[in-house]
Formats: structure tokens, C-alpha cells, sequence
């Protein structure tokens, strides 16, 4: 293979070969009798699941007290006298149970300290009215708590979500254009606000077992102080079985996410809408269909071990629970047959245990809630502050509503993460009336310019001036919305027609009617909203009803509109036809490009098509991260340089092989050139 000669007369390099073996006559989707969840990469949103499960008890106990006071500082912000009536009507509900607990063991007392005869229950009747009382104001403290509960925790959510949109959506662009920030913001929006909201309930649920305990601790200890360390001895097998029961439960569902993921992997294929065309053209049906019978056969056997071991685990911890309160129960009758203890307390003791045990319980299965959802709140909570060290730049000095010109000076900038630079060096001017292109091979660094210019990007070196003025003493918002930025693929708005094109100016409610419809026009979107089933009014997304899809095409004629109506000073078009057909495109670009230029206008087109930019005012040339040249069409042709390279094997695919006459001549002259390069 020969090199081919360039224009500047060096020689194109072939391009690198290597050897490939024979591919394997069987090849396997998966491991065959291994541990199919390990072969999946763990998903940024799953980071922490499980996590409680690797936890020691007193790491996670540990931990509690600051979570609460995290979950208990967002809920205080949230709605501030909500929160305190979830604190008093919480601690007046454990107190409740408290106090029912001691009268309870008061009416024990009265019915068999010298057995229950007509007397004594009738003695009894005002203690058991007071538990009944304490029992129903428990009632209305748990109901109290549940109302203000109801009023704060959606605030949590609502507050951390608006801050989370608020800040992410003002943070410059290399930030969101970084996959690690993208996959913590994504993580931060799907698990940290829903586990935000949820953690309120687990962290009242966990101060009302935890009270709920210290109660009854406290009437053992009235009862007798030796009764204390039976209610540990009966209590700790309970929360040690809780233990084990809640890291079997996390380890489980850890799994089966994994699983769920390794299945959905292939099966999303037959779905997929995007896919159906190929997949049934290419008969790849069978093939996904046999992947997922085996996949979910697999899934069916883990699943029951996993059930199985989920069984015995719980049968162990119950035959431990009960082995430690049968010893209880024990200690229990050896006080009484001993006379330390008398028989009414003995039934207050037993009463006491058994709620202790329910409390131990519940506070240990919902600890382990409360420590893995609070790793999801911090994450949520990091990305908020760090989201806050990467806004865009905010000033005092607004960026001007008109401009003469904008001026580049040695601006150099590279991309996070890469070695070469994607600019260097760059300079020139740009002036209001004229019409300029940005033309070269691709990561020549075109787009990458436009980004600086529209402010999307700051030059790391060097500096970019409107009318003198340095745009890092710009408020970034406001130089932005001095910008129409056109892109190839642009953002496909699921509203209405008119709301896709005003978007740009910040409404997607409010209108110019004049200069929508002038836009639409200059732009050729006019005949594309005159033919939706409700014209402006037709919403661009089949997601609602009377909905309508568009084509490529289409939705780039609707970006030109959006970027015409926007009637900013500086108007940058990258590669905003691409989808069009031939006569869409012209009109565009002679509606754009040269039907109605503006005096108090900067345009800047970005194209691969050369044959778009003959009539334009100044041409650049990227190669590299360097404009390697610039002027006028007629004076890079008769440069002989790169760019004319460049034209010269587009004009030469329309025309006839075999030495035929020529489709049309690319001749120098804008209006013949034009036809040949297309």
C-alpha cells in the first residue's frame, strides 16, 4: 500500500494492520457452573448495597448518633415545627408505654398478691382504666407523630431535590461532561433523595425502639436490679438472630440486583424499539431467547439456595432466641421459688421481657436501615458540595447586548483527562455583519473553539474579549444568553412546538408571535408545524397524548428556529443540517448565510460539507488544535493548501468515473462550487 500525498506535499501514513487468529467454534455468553453475579461490573448506583451487611454492630451503633442528628438538622430546615412535634409527641409516646408498663405490673400486683378474688379485681379496676388511658394516649402520641411525620418528610425530599436540580444545572460543562460526576449525580438523584425521604420514618422508627427499650429497662430495674441482666440474657440471642437475619437479608438482595442486571443485559434486546427492526431481520430472536432461559434457570437455583439458607438461618436464630429465654424464664422461677421476687412482679417481668425483645428487635433491623441509607445521603450530600465548587462563573459585570467584535488571543484549552491539547495557540477576530467558518478534519478542535466562544468552556491560556472586554469578568449566565448555539444533534424538547422554539430565550410558555413565525420561516420549520395535528400547540413526544414524533430532519430545522428566534449577537451553527435533505439545507443556508445578513450579527458555521461555506466571509482551518489557515474561499483555493485539498475530493465524488463530463465544475465561484460540493 502507497502512502497517499497530502497538500502540503507530505504523505498520509497507511493504517496500522495486525493478525488475527481464528475465532473459537464455541464461545460461551457467561460462566457455565461459576457465580454468575460476580461477572458483572458493579453499577454506580449500587456502590452501597450491602453495606450494612460487611458493618460491625458497633461501627453501625456508632454511626447512629450523627445520622440522626443529619436526618434530624434536613428535617428541621424542612419544616422546623413539624420536626419538634415529631420529638415530643415520639417522646411522650415512649413514655406512654412506660408508664402503661408500670401500671400494668401495678394491676398484676393487685391480682395476685394474695390471689385474685371479687376484691381485688374490683380494686384493680381503676389500675387497668389507667393502662387502658396510657395505652390510648400512646395511641394519639403515635398518631401526632405519624401527622407531623406526614407534613416533613416530603419537604426533605422537596428541599434536597431543588438544591440538587438548582446547583446541577448550573455547574460548568467540562462537570457534567466528566462520566465520574455524571455517574455520582445519577447516583445522588435515583438512591440519595429517595433514601433522604425514607429515612426520616427509619429514623423515628429507630428513636422509638430505642425509647421503647430504655423504658423497659427502667421498669425492670424498678422491679428488681437483678431482673436487668435476665432481660439482657433473654434480649441479646433476639438481636444477635436479628443480626444475622438482616445481613443474610442485605447479601441476598445484593445478589439478586446483580442477577436482575446480568438478565436485562440481553432481554432489554427484545424490547428495545430501536433494536426490533434488526433483531427480526436478522432472526436473533432464538439466540436472545435461549440466553434468558438459561440465564433465568441459573437465577431459579440461586434464588432457592439463597431461600433455603434464609430458612435455616432464621430456624437458628429463633431456636437461640428461644434457648435464651427459656434460661430467663428459668432465672425468673428460681427467684420466685427463692421469694426474691413476688409472683405479681414476676408476671410484670415476664410482660417486660417480652417487649424488650420486640423492641431489641425492631431496633436492630431497622439500625441496619438507617446505616446503609445514611451512606446514600452522604453521597447526596458530597455531590450538593461539590456541585457547589463548580458552578459557573457569576460577576458583577453583565455580558454586552450587542458587539463588534470578539477576539481570540493565543486561547489554548484541553480536555480533562487528555495529554494533547485540543486547542493551541488559537487566535483571531470575529466581527459583527460577517459570516465565518470553522472548517477541518475531525478533532481539529472546531467545536471545541465554539464551546469557548459561547462560554460553554474558559480558556485555560490565553484570553477571548467582546469589544475589549475580558469574558472572565462575565457573568457566565448572561454572556450565555448573548449566544444562539445550533448543534448538530440538538435537544429534542418533549413540549410543545412553539415551546421548542422559545425555549432559548428561557419560556416555554411566553412568545413573540412575529418573530417565531420568522423564525420558523427562515429556518423551514414553518412547513413542519403547519402539518402537526394542532400546528404550535402539537406536543413533540409521543410520551403525550395527540403527541407526534419528527424526523431528523426536522427536529434540526426546529434548533435553526430556536436559534434564529433566540436573536442573539452571536449566532454559532455546528453542523446544524446534517440531517437535512438537499433543498432543506440550501434554504437554510441561504436564508441564514446570505438572504438576510445582519449588520449587528456574528455567524459562525461549523461544517464538513465545504461546499456550505464558499460564500462565507473568512474561513478557518483546524488541524491539530491550530488554525493552519484562513481567508476567504477564492484565497484558500488559490493557496493550494489544505483546504483546498479538502474541496477538491468532495467536488471530485460528483463526477462521473471513466472520465465522463463532469456533474458540475468546481470552479472557484461560489455559485458553481456550491452545486459541486453537494
Amino acid at each position: 500500500m502507497h502512502p497517499l500525498p497530502t497538500a502540503s506535499g507530505g504523505a498520509v501514513p497507511p493504517p496500522r494492520t495486525a493478525t488475527l487468529d481464528l475465532p473459537p467454534r464455541r464461545l460461551s455468553t457467561g460462566s457455565e457452573d461459576g457465580d454468575i453475579a460476580e461477572e458483572m461490573e458493579e453499577a454506580y448506583w449500587s456502590v452501597h448495597d450491602g453495606a450494612a451487611a460487611q458493618a460491625g454492630v458497633r461501627e453501625i451503633l456508632g454511626r447512629l448518633p450523627r445520622i440522626t442528628r443529619r436526618i434530624g438538622l434536613l428535617a428541621w430546615r424542612a419544616d422546623a415545627r413539624a420536626t419538634l412535634a415529631v420529638v415530643v409527641c415520639q417522646l411522650a409516646s415512649a413514655a406512654m408505654t412506660a408508664f402503661g408498663l408500670v401500671a400494668s405490673v401495678a394491676v398484676l400486683r393487685e391480682l395476685f398478691a394474695q390471689g385474685p378474688t371479687p376484691d381485688r379485681v374490683g380494686a384493680a379496676v381503676p389500675r387497668i382504666l389507667l393502662v387502658v388511658l396510657f395505652l390510648a394516649l400512646r395511641a394519639v402520641m403515635e398518631a401526632g407523630v405519624a401527622a407531623a411525620q406526614a407534613r416533613v418528610t416530603p419537604k426533605v425530599r422537596t428541599a434536597l431535590e431543588k438544591e440538587l436540580f438548582r446547583l446541577t444545572a448550573h455547574v460548568r460543562l467540562e462537570a457534567v461532561e466528566d462520566a465520574d460526576w455524571h455517574d455520582e449525580v445519577f447516583r445522588a438523584h435515583d438512591r440519595g433523595l429517595f433514601y433522604a425521604r425514607e429515612l426520616v420514618g427509619q429514623v423515628v422508627s429507630l428513636a422509638s425502639a430505642a425509647l421503647g427499650l430504655a423504658g423497659t429497662a427502667g421498669v425492670l430495674g424498678l422491679l428488681h436490679p437483678a431482673l436487668l441482666p435476665l432481660m439482657l440474657l433473654s434480649v441479646l440471642p433476639v438481636g444477635a438472630a436479628a443480626v444475622r437475619s438482616a445481613r443474610a437479608r442485605f447479601h441476598s438482595f445484593k445478589r439478586w440486583n446483580a442477577l436482575q442486571r446480568r438478565v436485562r443485559v440481553f432481554t432489554w434486546l427484545l424490547l428495545d424499539q430501536d433494536a426490533a427492526a434488526e433483531v427480526r431481520s436478522d432472526t436473533v430472536q432464538t439466540a436472545l431467547l435461549d440466553e434468558h432461559d438459561r440465564l433465568i434457570t441459573r437465577i431459579a437455583a440461586e434464588d432457592t439456595r439463597l431461600r433455603t439458607q434464609a430458612a435455616w438461618l432464621h430456624l437458628a436464630g429463633r431456636g437461640l432466641g428461644g434457648l435464651g429465654t427459656g434460661v430467663t424464664y428459668g432465672a425468673l422461677a428460681a427467684m420466685l421459688v427463692a421469694g426474691w421476687l413476688p409472683l405479681a412482679a414476676g408476671a410484670g417481668a415476664v410482660l417486660a421481657v417480652q417487649t424488650g425483645q420486640t423492641a431489641l428487635t425492631r431496633l436492630v433491623e431497622v439500625a441496619h436501615l438507617v446505616y446503609e441509607h445514611a451512606l446514600w445521603v452522604s453521597d447526596l450530600e458530597a455531590v450538593l458540595e461539590r456541585c457547589r465548587g463548580l458552578q459557573m462563573r457569576t460577576g458583577e459585570v453583565p455580558a454586552p447586548e450587542h458587539v463588534g467584535a470578539i477576539r481570540l488571543e493565543d486561547v489554548s484549552f484541553t480536555y480533562r483527562g487528555k495529554t494533547e491539547p485540543a486547542l493551541s495557540g488559537v487566535s483571531m477576530t470575529l466581527r459583527a455583519g460577517e459570516t465565518v467558518a470553522f472548517v477541518g478534519s475531525n478533532g481539529g478542535g472546531k467545536t471545541t473553539a465554539s464551546k469557548l466562544l459561547a462560554g460553554l468552556y474558559e480558556a485555560q491560556e490565553g484570553t477571548i474579549r467582546w469589544d475589549g472586554l475580558d469574558v472572565r469578568e462575565m457573568d457566565a449566565a448572561s454572556l450565555q444568553r448573548q449566544v444562539a448555539f445550533v448543534l448538530q444533534e440538538p435537544v429534542r424538547f418533549p413540549f410543545s412546538a412553539l415551546a421548542n422554539v422559545t425555549a432559548a430565550t428561557g419560556s416555554l410558555t411566553e412568545a413573540d408571535p412575529e418573530r417565531a413565525l420568522a423564525a420558523v420561516r427562515a429556518s423551514g420549520a414553518d412547513q413542519v408545524v403547519a402539518r402537526l395535528p394542532e400546528q404550535w400547540g402539537t406536543p413533540l413526544s409521543k410520551r403525550f397524548r395527540g403527541g407526534q414524533d419528527l424526523s431528523g430532519g426536522q427536529w434540526a430545522k426546529i434548533a435553526v428556529a430556536r436559534g434564529l428566534y433566540n436573536d442573539a449577537p452571536l449566532l454559532l451553527l455546528d453542523e446544524p443540517t446534517a440531517s437535512m435533505d438537499p433543498p432543506s439545507e440550501h434554504a437554510v443556508y441561504e436564508a441564514v448565510l446570505r438572504d438576510r445578513p445582519r449588520e449587528d450579527r456574528i455567524t459562525v458555521l461549523i461544517s464538513h460539507r465545504l461546499a456550505s461555506v464558499v460564500g462565507c466571509d473568512r474561513i478557518y482551518v483546524f488541524d491539530a488544535g491550530r488554525i493552519v489557515e484562513e481567508g476567504s474561499h477564492e484565497e484558500l483555493m488559490a493557496h493550494d493548501g489544505l483546504y483546498a485539498h479538502m474541496f477538491t475530493l468532495q467536488a471530485a465524488g460528483y463526477q462521473p468515473s471513466g472520465g465522463g463530463p463532469a456533474l458540475t465544475d468546481p470552479s472557484p465561484d461560489p455559485s458553481s462550487t456550491e452545486g459541486a460540493a453537494r
